[in-house]
């Protein structure tokens, strides 16, 4: 398939090649390389038999390789009955006209060249060939090389049996409760009967993509955007049931389809951000308030335990303020009445005073006049 693409609406259609145009309903028959060298090799066959049967001429050997590589060209751009007969009958009025009247074995190694080289067809494994004689229905060709005949017979489409991947998309449709969303999908789908495909519908790979798109703004109108977010797979499973009903019967299958991608409008983005944003800093009061609660329920728990018994409640009281001043540096709020309890104002007073009054080095220690804190005695005279 060709990298480059092109839009119809909605529903991208890949470019066209040479390839692609022999598998279609506007060609004939597939013209592939084989078929070209065919046609040069019957071209020089014939050329060597002319040149065996008359005289030596350089005239006959370029006219014929010119034409046998002119005729290879042109038949594989066009690939159609029509270009094989007019491209034939004009070569051959050339040969006539230029060899006479020595032109015999070239016009007919021309004409057997080009009824022949395109009829030797080949379908790649996962194709099956469509072959109309006189445009009836002649029967399907497995994969392989086949023969078709000359002119009468037409391979109506080569089909792809392989599982095809097709995306798709519905833009600003609304949703139950007047959304406008943009969703894109993709459906995997194949054919699984080759005749219904091509002899019941016309470009069944179109109707297909198009009969999706239909069934995927019917199920976008049919929920709300909450449920188009959430419940994307089941989204899909109802579009491919729905998708499976019409295409059965053009022997086609669709075996899933998934959501890709759903945009909404930049506004209500923002606005939904806020919402969940506002919902989460409701439930992260909410936790907080709970968990005060039970905070408050466990130390009324434990405040029973402490009622009659005061020694109990005086050793927490000290086991606090020591993890306390374990900490280097920190600074502990007690109640006053813990203090006067545990006797710790004496205490801390004390140690205070301690700290200030006891040199902290030998240096200090050693030089009596300097400032430790405590005021060196001196001997006043009575």
């Amino acid at each position: 398939m060709d990298a480059t693409s092109k839009t119809r609406g909605l529903v991208r259609i890949p470019g066209l090649s040479l390839e692609k145009f022999a598998t279609t309903l506007r060609a004939d028959f597939r013209f592939a390389p084989l078929n070209a060298l065919l046609l040069v090799i019957l071209v020089v066959i014939g050329l060597m038999i002319h040149l065996r049967v008359y005289s030596f001429s350089y005239q006959a050997i370029a006219f014929g390789l010119l034409s046998a590589i002119c005729l290879a060209v042109l038949v594989r751009v066009t690939q159609v009955w029509e270009a094989v007969v007019i491209l034939g009958t004009t070569d051959c009025l050339l040969a006539y006209l230029l060899l006479r009247p020595h032109s015999t074995v070239l016009l007919t190694t021309i004409a057997a060249a080009l009824l022949i080289a395109p009829a030797i067809q080949i379908a790649y494994q996962w194709e099956r060939a469509v072959v109309l004689r006189f445009g009836k229905f002649r029967g399907l060709r497995k994969s392989g090389i086949f023969v078709i005949a000359p002119v009468i017979d037409k391979v109506a489409q080569f089909v792809d049996q392989r599982i095809r991947v097709t995306d798709f998309s519905a833009e600003t449709t609304l949703t139950s409760d007047t959304v406008p969303v943009n969703v894109d999908a993709i459906a995997f789908w194949m054919v699984w009967d080759a005749q219904k495909a091509v002899l019941e519908v016309e470009s069944f790979d179109q109707a297909v993509i198009l009969s999706a798109q239909t069934a995927l703004r019917n199920a976008i109108g049919k929920n709300e955007l909450a449920v188009l977010l959430s419940e994307r797979d089941r989204l899909g499973t109802e579009i491919q049931k729905l998708l499976e009903e019409k295409t059965t019967a053009w022997g086609i299958t669709t075996q899933a389809v998934e959501i890709r991608d759903i945009i909404i409008p930049k506004g209500l983005e923002d606005a939904m951000s806020r919402q969940a944003q506002a919902e989460r800093e409701r439930q992260s009061r909410i936790i907080l308030g709970t968990a005060e609660t039970e905070i408050a329920e466990k130390f009324a728990k434990a405040s029973k335990h402490y009622q009659d018994n005061p020694v109990a409640l005086h050793l927490r009281a000290m086991n606090m303020v020591y993890e306390g001043l374990r900490q280097k540096g920190s600074m502990i709020i007690v109640p006053s009445t813990a203090v006067e309890t545990m006797g710790l104002g004496a205490l801390g007073g004390l140690t205070s005073f301690g700290r200030d009054a006891v040199p902290t080095s030998q240096e200090d220690r050693a030089q009596p006049g300097k400032d430790t804190g405590v005021a060196e005695r001196e001997d006043v005279p009575d």
